[in-house]
């Protein structure tokens, strides 16, 4: 098992919270939380960009369908 501490609980507002020591400090300001028997268990939330996202998708094996098929003639303006 990894570091251990002993720490209060308090109340904010109608919470129950903790404070998180410095050596247990984590990136970035979101966590997910999540509950297993008795544990309160949580891990900071990974953000991706966008080109790391596209990175990870499976790629699209259908063909998208021609939409200018489907759409009316465009119509002559005079303004």
């Amino acid at each position: 098992m990894g570091m251990e501490r002993h720490v209060k609980v308090f109340r904010n507002g109608r919470n129950r919270a903790v404070r998180i020591p410095v050596e247990f400090e984590f990136p970035g300001d979101e966590v997910i939380m999540r509950k297993e028997g008795d544990r309160i268990i949580l891990e900071p939330v990974k953000k991706t960009d966008l080109l790391e996202w596209l990175a990870m998708i499976e790629p699209w094996d259908e063909d998208f369908p021609d939409l200018d098929e489907r759409q009316a003639p465009p119509e002559d303006v005079n303004l």
